[in-house]
Protein backbone atom coordinates (compact mmCIF):
# COMPACT_ATOMS: atom_id res chain seq x y z
CA UNK A 1 0.00 0.00 0.00
CA UNK A 2 2.84 1.98 1.00
CA UNK A 3 4.40 2.08 -2.74
CA UNK A 4 0.68 2.99 -4.33
CA UNK A 5 0.51 6.19 -1.91
CA UNK A 6 4.13 7.17 -2.81
CA UNK A 7 2.74 7.34 -6.15
CA UNK A 8 -0.27 9.46 -5.32
CA UNK A 9 1.93 11.79 -3.69
CA UNK A 10 4.58 11.62 -6.15
CA UNK A 11 1.67 12.74 -8.83
CA UNK A 12 0.72 15.66 -7.26
CA UNK A 13 4.42 17.10 -6.48
CA UNK A 14 4.64 16.26 -2.94
CA UNK A 15 7.24 14.62 -1.19
CA UNK A 16 6.42 11.08 0.17
CA UNK A 17 6.95 11.23 4.01
CA UNK A 18 6.15 9.07 6.83
CA UNK A 19 3.29 11.06 7.75
CA UNK A 20 2.06 12.03 4.63
CA UNK A 21 1.99 8.52 4.23
CA UNK A 22 -0.16 7.94 7.57
CA UNK A 23 -2.17 10.96 6.99
CA UNK A 24 -3.13 9.75 2.68
CA UNK A 25 -4.12 5.92 3.95
CA UNK A 26 -6.39 7.53 7.05
CA UNK A 27 -8.06 9.36 4.34
CA UNK A 28 -8.08 6.48 1.70
CA UNK A 29 -9.64 3.94 4.36
CA UNK A 30 -12.33 6.13 5.57
CA UNK A 31 -13.40 7.53 2.27
CA UNK A 32 -15.46 10.50 4.11
CA UNK A 33 -14.78 13.89 5.07
CA UNK A 34 -12.50 13.90 8.18
CA UNK A 35 -11.92 17.02 10.82
CA UNK A 36 -8.44 17.41 11.90
CA UNK A 37 -9.29 15.91 15.50
CA UNK A 38 -11.34 12.91 13.92
CA UNK A 39 -7.80 12.77 11.82
CA UNK A 40 -5.60 13.03 15.07
CA UNK A 41 -7.54 10.60 16.91
CA UNK A 42 -6.21 7.50 14.72
CA UNK A 43 -2.83 8.03 16.04
CA UNK A 44 -0.59 8.21 19.14
CA UNK A 45 1.47 10.92 19.70
CA UNK A 46 1.56 12.61 17.30
CA UNK A 47 1.49 16.40 17.11
CA UNK A 48 -1.60 17.77 15.84
CA UNK A 49 0.09 21.08 13.77
CA UNK A 50 1.85 18.31 12.01
CA UNK A 51 -1.35 16.69 11.02
CA UNK A 52 -2.33 19.99 9.85
CA UNK A 53 0.80 21.46 8.25
CA UNK A 54 0.36 18.06 6.36
CA UNK A 55 -3.32 18.48 5.33
CA UNK A 56 -2.59 21.99 4.21
CA UNK A 57 0.29 20.22 2.05
CA UNK A 58 -1.98 18.05 0.54
CA UNK A 59 -4.78 21.08 -0.17
CA UNK A 60 -1.98 23.05 -1.72
CA UNK A 61 -1.25 20.68 -4.12
CA UNK A 62 -5.09 19.69 -5.01
CA UNK A 63 -5.19 16.10 -3.28
CA UNK A 64 -7.34 16.69 -0.67
CA UNK A 65 -10.56 19.66 -0.27
CA UNK A 66 -11.73 21.13 2.49
CA UNK A 67 -15.69 20.94 3.68
CA UNK A 68 -17.45 23.21 5.46
CA UNK A 69 -20.05 21.11 6.26
CA UNK A 70 -21.83 23.36 9.44
CA UNK A 71 -20.26 21.31 12.41
CA UNK A 72 -18.26 23.72 13.18
CA UNK A 73 -15.06 21.59 11.88
CA UNK A 74 -12.95 21.97 8.61
CA UNK A 75 -13.76 18.75 7.38
CA UNK A 76 -11.02 17.18 4.61
CA UNK A 77 -11.70 14.46 2.09
CA UNK A 78 -9.32 12.89 -1.30
CA UNK A 79 -9.78 14.82 -4.54
CA UNK A 80 -10.43 12.53 -7.22
CA UNK A 81 -7.48 12.00 -10.25
CA UNK A 82 -8.55 14.21 -12.31
CA UNK A 83 -9.35 16.84 -9.95
CA UNK A 84 -8.08 20.22 -10.64
CA UNK A 85 -10.53 22.00 -7.44
CA UNK A 86 -11.52 23.74 -10.35
CA UNK A 87 -15.35 25.36 -10.18
CA UNK A 88 -16.00 22.14 -12.47
CA UNK A 89 -14.95 20.34 -9.55
CA UNK A 90 -17.23 21.59 -7.06
CA UNK A 91 -19.66 19.28 -5.61
CA UNK A 92 -22.51 18.77 -2.64
CA UNK A 93 -21.51 16.99 0.14
CA UNK A 94 -24.14 15.52 2.57
CA UNK A 95 -23.98 15.77 6.13
CA UNK A 96 -25.56 13.41 8.83
CA UNK A 97 -27.60 14.98 11.60
CA UNK A 98 -27.28 10.95 13.30
CA UNK A 99 -23.82 10.15 13.38
CA UNK A 100 -21.75 13.81 11.97
CA UNK A 101 -20.26 12.18 8.76
CA UNK A 102 -19.82 14.04 6.06
CA UNK A 103 -19.86 12.43 2.66
CA UNK A 104 -18.79 13.73 -1.05
CA UNK A 105 -21.50 13.71 -3.41
CA UNK A 106 -19.29 13.86 -6.25
CA UNK A 107 -21.83 12.89 -8.73
CA UNK A 108 -23.82 15.80 -7.91
CA UNK A 109 -21.88 18.87 -9.55
CA UNK A 110 -22.72 22.53 -7.60
CA UNK A 111 -24.48 24.26 -11.16
CA UNK A 112 -23.35 27.65 -12.42
CA UNK A 113 -24.62 30.28 -11.08
CA UNK A 114 -24.90 33.37 -13.25
CA UNK A 115 -23.90 36.37 -11.16
CA UNK A 116 -24.39 40.37 -11.11
CA UNK A 117 -22.33 42.78 -12.69
CA UNK A 118 -19.08 43.10 -10.97
CA UNK A 119 -19.35 40.03 -9.10
CA UNK A 120 -17.01 37.24 -8.78
CA UNK A 121 -16.97 33.80 -7.99
CA UNK A 122 -14.94 32.32 -6.33
CA UNK A 123 -16.14 29.32 -4.28
CA UNK A 124 -19.81 27.63 -3.08
CA UNK A 125 -20.04 25.06 -0.33
CA UNK A 126 -23.81 23.28 -0.50
CA UNK A 127 -24.59 20.55 1.97
CA UNK A 128 -27.59 18.76 2.43
CA UNK A 129 -28.70 17.33 5.71
CA UNK A 130 -30.39 14.34 6.47
CA UNK A 131 -29.92 10.53 7.57
CA UNK A 132 -27.15 8.52 6.19
CA UNK A 133 -27.91 4.97 5.09
CA UNK A 134 -26.04 3.23 8.38
CA UNK A 135 -28.52 5.51 10.40
CA UNK A 136 -31.22 4.64 9.11
CA UNK A 137 -31.87 1.12 10.28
Amino acid sequence: MSNEIDKKLQQKNIKPTAMRELVYGVLDKNRKALSLYEIEQQFDNVDRSTIFRTLKTFQDNLLIHSVDDGSGAVKYALCDDDCTCSLDDLHYHFLCTKCGQTHCLKNMPIPKVDLPEGFNFENANFVIKGTCPNCQG
